[in-house]
């Protein structure tokens, strides 16, 4: 089942986010939650099964271009397409808002979630990524 996040899977979510090797010692991922959950908490979603969280993601749409976030698998249930569906779920929030598209970033040394994402139709396209911390988190 997916459903909308909850306070209350904060730590389930932190542990997912661990596993998946989705969190860098240079952001707080119980702050990147906090933060999300004050702008367009809708956007962000979990995936349960059996009680346990199993799958997240986390989307966001400035007006111009949404953007997908955190996404993540357990391990044990990657390959099954709770990862598709995570991703179809935040596509479809983020049509509803009328969004034209839609942009991720992939760390080059995950190739994985590259073919994940190439086999759901996204393409890779040339692009200079720059980033400023306005707030250290770690």
């Amino acid at each position: 089942m997916i459903r909308p996040f909850e306070e209350t899977d904060t730590d389930a979510v932190v542990a997912l986010w661990t596993e998946a090797g989705v969190t860098r010692p240079w952001n707080d991922p119980v702050a990147d939650i906090r933060r999300k959950t004050t702008t367009q908490p809708e956007l962000f979603s979990v995936a349960v099964h059996d009680d346990r969280v199993v799958g997240t993601v986390m989307a966001g749409y400035d007006g111009h271009r949404g953007w997908i976030h955190y996404l993540a698998v357990a391990a044990d249930l990657r390959g099954t397409g709770l990862g598709r569906a995570l991703v179809e779920r935040a596509e479809a929030a983020l049509a509803a808002l009328g969004c034209p598209k839609v942009q991720l970033q992939v760390r080059p040394d995950n190739p994985g979630v590259i073919s994940l994402y190439e086999h759901l139709g996204y393409t890779r396209y040339e692009a200079v990524d720059l980033g400023k911390r306005l707030v250290e988190d770690g």
